[in-house]
């Protein structure tokens, strides 16, 4: 799919999810115009932990949205943020499942970033019968580039 039709899509998608930024991607289409659109950055925002532990993103850019441990608002996310990614390109938010990307979005948005967008199902997607991730949506589960640390 073209990347204009793929940003149509998300557009729509955030419109119909009622979404206070641009739209929301699904993970191919996210890694899609991340490879493919001029100047598109995905910022994972998950923590550090994660990012060791669980896995990364090779080449996206890791600026922490809650802090680790503590779960406290990262007092430098819009610094950090502000210093890796102009505020015209097109930024993607990823992080678990897609809750703490939903409130970069919205908090990039509201300092001014005019092309944010949430990467629904995270990196691991959400959880399956038996309370595991990877099995159902995500980044991993969608067979994207990824390394464990």
């Amino acid at each position: 799919m073209a990347i204009d039709d793929i940003l149509k899509t998300a557009r729509a998608r955030g419109r119909q999810m009622g979404l206070p930024y641009e739209g929301a991607l699904l993970p191919s289409e996210a890694y899609q115009i991340w490879k493919e659109a001029p100047h598109a950055h995905l910022v994972d925002v998950r923590t550090r932990a994660e990012w060791d532990w669980v896995g990364r993103i090779p080449g996206a850019v890791e600026i922490e949205f809650l802090t680790y441990p503590g779960n406290k608002l990262n007092p430098s996310f819009l610094p950090e943020l502000e210093q890796k990614v102009d505020k015209e390109a097109p930024v993607m938010f990823i992080c678990r499942s897609g809750g703490r990307s939903h409130n970069a979005a919205m908090l990039a948005t509201q300092s001014g970033y005019t092309n944010c967008y949430n990467v629904l199902e995270g990196f691991e997607g959400d959880k399956d019968a038996e309370s595991h991730r990877n099995t159902r949506g995500g980044w991993r589960a969608a067979g994207l580039p990824w390394v464990q640390s």
